[in-house]
């Protein structure tokens, strides 16, 4: 489902006059349908960088990204936002939403951007806020009026609204209780069943050995 071949990135410093930096280097790994693939290596080593290359934040230097046999490298930027709707969930550590947007609705639109009825998407997200102990009373309320780990579960929320075919998970237990970080858990494994490729950073070792197939060391593309 996800392949990555040679890839390498490199900023540009020019600010602190250094020039070129280099990140990462000839990185080459795959995640297949149904399994759950854990990042790890020391901080800074380039697990993030990783990831957004394949969200298509970050433009890689070399190399190439196949998503369902689609290079990434070779899409325009509207081809890029369609596949990411269609194909891609993305749990990142920060929650980056626009203000007076409610907490339902920004749950609702993944779902709708694939045409999905307003009531089906409703019951879905509402499905979804529910079991992740966010009240009620919250759901009609912006999240970036909410603690740190009541907005890790919106974005959770929004990642898992869809049985997306590639799931890029950032930390997604890091803010959250064990009632919740074990609910989260389950719900990355039923992603697994249901044939989601994922791929994630945990830095939480129970987190790792309980939904992860494999683990790829990030440090072995490092090039700082």
């Amino acid at each position: 489902m996800l392949e990555v071949k040679n890839v390498a990135k490199s900023f540009n410093l020019k600010n602190l006059d250094r020039g070129k930096f280099s990140v990462i280097r000839d990185a080459c790994f795959n995640v297949n349908s149904g399994e759950c693939v854990a990042l790890i290596g020391n901080s800074g080593c380039g697990k993030s960088t990783i990831m957004r290359m394949i969200y298509g934040n970050y433009v890689c230097a070399v190399g190439e990204i196949y998503i369902d046999k689609e290079n990434i490298l070779d899409l325009k930027a509207i081809e890029m936002s369609i596949l990411r709707k269609q194909k891609m969930g993305y749990v990142s550590q920060f929650l980056r939403v626009l203000p007076r947007v409610s907490t339902i609705d920004l749950v609702m639109e993944p779902l709708l951007d694939q045409f999905e009825s307003r009531a089906r998407a409703k019951d879905i997200a509402e499905t979804l806020l529910s079991r992740l102990n966010l009240s009620s009373k919250l759901w009609h309320l912006s999240p970036l009026t909410f603690s740190g780990g009541e907005q890790q579960r919106v974005n959770i929320a929004i990642g898992f609204s869809k049985d997306y075919k590639l799931l890029l998970l950032d930390e997604p237990t890091a803010s959250l209780d064990r009632e919740n970080k074990k609910i989260v858990m389950d719900m990355i494994s039923e992603k697994k069943e249901k044939g989601s490729a994922i791929l994630g950073i945990f830095h939480d070792k129970e987190v790792r050995d309980k939904v992860c197939d494999r683990e790829i060391d990030v440090s072995n593309f490092s090039a700082s």
